[in-house]
Formats: structure tokens, sequence, C-alpha cells
């Protein structure tokens, strides 16, 4: 995306409702500033899927595929964004092959990550989740560094209670339950344990988190 594209910009407070989960789509969106959350009706509680940054892009399904929005896209905090009508979109996609690319592995990447959201939401029980999901992150976060994986490695996770408890689709409180029994054992410490500012987990010992993973799954397997 670059400078030709500004005309498209637009500037949207916090709290707009850019789309609502089953309307028709006619535009997708580039955020150019600012964040805008994605939220999904589950039963009778509206959940946040993620929260988009700067140079992510969305809403662009609705249009490949004709179908109805699958989620709800809600600005949340002071945003520009790129608004790009349907027919536009299509031209872009034929003129340009980068953004297609560029589409295209976002799309792979997006995939994968809802396959994980799905595996996290599948686990029985809230340690399960939980620790599966501190998991993910810190192998995430060790990606990130470029750092090869060490079961001894201690790694600081930048994400607070509220992220996990909506990536594995848990209260707040329980996810807070299962975080207070990690620290009691020291498998995970908060930055303030560690004197780091900022908030944050410290996994001190990935290898342990698997260790503990595994014994949850022979636990529910073998009852006990």
């Amino acid at each position: 995306m670059n400078d030709a594209l500004e005309r498209f910009g637009r500037d949207f407070p916090p709290g707009t409702v850019l789309f609502e989960e089953g309307q028709a789509g006619d535009y997708m969106y580039v955020v150019q500033y600012g964040e805008v959350e994605i939220r999904r009706k589950v039963g009778e509680t509206e959940r946040v899927l993620a929260v988009l940054p700067p140079g992510e892009f969305f809403g662009e399904m609705a249009i490949l595929n004709g179908r109805p929005r699958s989620a709800t896209a809600v600005v949340k905090t002071q945003a520009r964004l790129l608004v790009i009508e349907g027919k536009t979109f299509e031209a872009m996609l034929r003129a340009r092959p980068e953004i297609a690319l560029r589409i295209i592995k976002s799309l792979a990447t997006r995939l994968e990550s809802a396959n994980q959201h799905v595996e996290l939401l599948l686990l029985p029980t809230a340690n399960h989740r939980v620790v599966q999901c501190l998991r993910m992150m810190a192998e995430e976060q060790m990606a990130l560094a470029g750092t090869q994986f060490n079961p001894g490695t201690a790694i600081l996770v930048p994400k607070q209670v509220e992220d996990i408890a909506a990536r594995v689709g848990l209260p707040v409180h329980e996810v807070n339950d299962v975080i207070d029994h990690l620290r009691a054992a020291r498998l995970v410490l908060m930055t303030e344990d560690a004197g780091i500012e900022g908030d944050g987990f410290i996994v001190p010992e990935v290898g342990r988190l698997l260790e503990f993973l595994e014994f949850l799954n022979l636990k529910d397997r073998f009852g006990g």
C-alpha cells in the first residue's frame, strides 16, 4: 500500500462500528494508525477475536467470496483507515500481484491462527487451555526474536490476562485462578515478580511448562 491510496483514508473515533456480523460486505479496510477489534458472538456473549494494529487489513473475505460478514469490526482507539470499495479492491488485485501475494500470505497466517484457536477451545479444562496458550505465546515470542527452542530458556510474554482470556474463551477470573496456581508453582512469573516494568508474563523454563502440560494430559486420560 502506498501514497497513491491516501485518497481512500478516513478517520474514525473509538467505538465506531465499521460492520456487523451477518451484514453484506462492500468494503475492505487497511489500518494506517490506531487499532480495530474483530468480535464474534459466541452464544449470548460477544468475544474479541483479535485486535488489529497498523499495517493489518480486514474485511476482504466478504468481498472475495460474496458471503455475509463473519464477524463484527469496532474501532478500539482513534484510527485512520483506508476504506476500499469492492470493485476497486478487485482491480488492485489484478493490477498489483504483490498485493495479492501479501493477502495470500496473510490469509495463510490467519488460517494457522484459527486452527490454533480451535485447538485451544477444544481442550477440556481451564488449566489445559491457559497452559497451552502460554506455551503458544512463548513460542511466538521466540520466533519473533529468532531464538531456537531450548527447554531451559526463559521467555518474556508481553501480554495481559485479558489477552489470554480472549484467546482461550474463558472469563478473566478463571484465567486468573490458573495463573495464580502457576505462579505458586513457579512455572510462570508476572513481570512485577521479577522487578520488570510493564505488563506481561515470564515463563522461566519453557520445558517445565511443557512437562506440566503433559502431566495434565496424562491426568485427563487416566483420571485422578
